[in-house]
């Protein structure tokens, strides 16, 4: 059986040409990508062993063969944390270090306090399966007419799957849900994105269950939106990290005038509202 490490070195091994790597072509291959063997030279491990890695034979390689496998495949920092990540979760299923806890829904009263602070900016706490809990009453006014918050616990996963707005909301969906699913992976526990998968994959059908193991990075460039009401809206995002509560902080900025424009008509149109909280 293999692990989420395994399957994402192999797969980044069958995508990544020999002239990306400035290596040698060796006539026709039986496979796309490169050779175990250019990997393992690059790397300086055996072929046996980088075998071993990729079939999940070996949950527990060192810190320095995960370097010098990143280095060999010409990995980006994004990519090489997510390796680092996936070392730590393919090692837990052997050890059981996996509990079964739910993913935290309750925002701390400071967390709930900085997004008043925020005010009147678009901003949202959400976790790494999706749950939106808590928003600013500038967020709910971009949210209306979207379907998104249109749930008792809206989940953006969820809504980017299986809501035919969410289409239509986001031009460059294939993105967007390369993004969801990636964060499945960042989930408190590996046990909570395995229960929104089972639990969205029926319902979401082949565009969810195809990008579950692809391990995609994301580059989370600017999110562009086709409001309803609106119009095209062009938003950069920053991310403000809650390890504690394995949730974050995301602020929704204008890219460009029209966008800060339109922000401010929805705004007016809603009227200044609270704080919104899902418990």
């Amino acid at each position: 059986m293999g692990t989420p490490l395994g399957d994402f070195l192999r797969l980044k091994r069958d995508s990544t040409q020999p002239e990306q790597l400035g290596l040698p072509e060796h006539g026709r291959r039986r496979s796309p990508g490169l050779r175990r063997s250019d990997v393992a030279a690059r790397a300086g491990v055996s072929v046996e062993y980088l075998t071993r890695i990729e079939q999940g034979r070996d949950r527990h390689p060192s810190v320095a063969v995960l370097h010098a496998l990143c280095d060999a495949l010409a990995l980006t920092p994004a990519e090489r944390e997510h390796v680092r990540y996936l070392a730590k979760i393919s090692g837990d299923e052997c050890t059981g270090h996996l509990g079964r806890e739910p993913a935290r829904r309750d925002v701390r009263p400071s967390v709930r306090e900085t997004l008043r602070l925020l005010e009147p900016g678009v901003a949202v706490v959400t976790n790494r399966l999706g749950d939106l809990l808590a928003w600013t009453s500038a967020y709910e006014a971009l949210a209306a007419g979207t379907g998104l918050l249109e749930e008792d616990a809206p989940n953006l996963t969820r809504y980017v799957f299986t809501d035919p707005r969410a289409r239509s909301l986001f031009p460059d969906w294939d993105e967007v849900a390369d993004e969801q699913v990636f964060d499945l992976w960042l989930g408190p526990k590996a046990e909570n994105a395995e229960w929104l998968a089972a639990e969205l994959a029926p319902a979401a059908g082949p565009e969810f269950t195809r990008r579950l193991n692809r391990h995609k990075v994301p580059e989370r460039g600017v999110l562009r939106l086709r409001h309803p009401d609106a119009g095209e809206l062009r938003l950069r995002r920053e991310f403000l990290e809650l390890p504690s509560d394995s949730q974050l902080l995301l602020v929704l900025l204008p890219d460009d005038e029209a966008t800060s424009q339109a922000l401010a008509r929805l705004g007016e149109r809603k009227g200044r509202g609270r704080l919104r909280a899902i418990s």
